[in-house]
């Protein structure tokens, strides 16, 4: 008997071994937006795989300037379908690897309740010092703020009042510091499990911004890799959608 379970505990053992050694680590370059569902998501990914997903965080212009500098990413989940696009058309992503994971939603948001009304109205009473967006040149949701101003006629009268942050991450906490009383930011930020987490805000109509289409895609340093293509085809199951869908995401 005790012969018998030592054969099975060194049979478990081995094959824990066996599968340590085939588990591999993605570097996975993640829009700021995402950077909350990603999280999860990279849990639930490790408990079905094995494999762990290290995770980057910031804005889709700055990490298009990082790989095309060298950087090590596999795969990268943008806030735009442009910037995938555009690696795969200049060889910096695997061609036929792009896919849709969310659609993104725009809101304005204040930590104070009641001080976002729901129709944007706060914008042109302009009760307020500073507004927060992130960089229109390096961010997707920065470039669907612009557009949201440009379509209320407000883009000159607050351009003065804007505090521009290098990712949606920092145009929000611009807003939780204090540095600005409102801000453009991505719904996802203050939307779990169908619950608003605190303040008020406006979610924009899309009719003012262009659809926010967020693609991943494999990039050149994980093509034939197993574990980022696991990565990239959890991201398409019913658990990795349940989580962005929570997060108040558009599948």
């Amino acid at each position: 008997m005790k012969a018998a379970f030592r054969k099975l505990a060194v049979f478990v053992a081995l094959a824990g071994a066996s599968l340590s050694a085939r588990a591999e680590e993605v570097s996975v370059a993640v829009a700021a937006n995402f950077s909350a569902p990603m999280q999860k998501i990279a849990v639930e990914f490790e408990k079905a795989t094995g494999h762990k997903a290290q995770l980057v965080s910031g804005s889709t212009g700055k990490f298009y300037a990082q790989i095309k500098s060298g950087a090590p990413f596999q795969l990268l989940l943008a806030a735009d379908d442009e910037t995938p696009a555009k690696l795969v058309k200049e060889g910096d992503g695997v061609p036929g690897s792009q896919f849709t994971y969310a659609v993104g939603k725009l809101v304005l948001w204040s930590p104070t309740p009641g001080f976002v009304d729901d129709k944007g109205e706060v914008l042109k009473a302009g009760k307020f010092a500073h507004l927060a967006l992130a960089n229109p040149k390096l961010a997707p949701y920065g470039f669907a703020a612009t557009e949201t101003l440009k379509a209320l006629g407000l883009a000159d009268a607050l351009q003065p009042r804007l505090v521009i942050g290098e990712s949606i991450t920092q145009a929000q906490q611009f807003v939780v510091s204090g540095n600005a009383e409102l801000g453009f930011i991505a719904f996802s930020q203050i939307h779990k499990d169908g619950k608003l987490i605190d303040g008020s805000y406006w979610l924009v109509p899309a009719k003012h911004y262009t659809p926010i289409r967020q693609d991943a895609v494999v990039l050149a340093k994980g093509k034939g890799s197993a574990a980022v293509e696991a990565l990239a085809g959890f991201l398409k199951s019913d658990k990795a959608r349940a989580i962005i869908k929570s997060y108040g995401y558009e599948l």
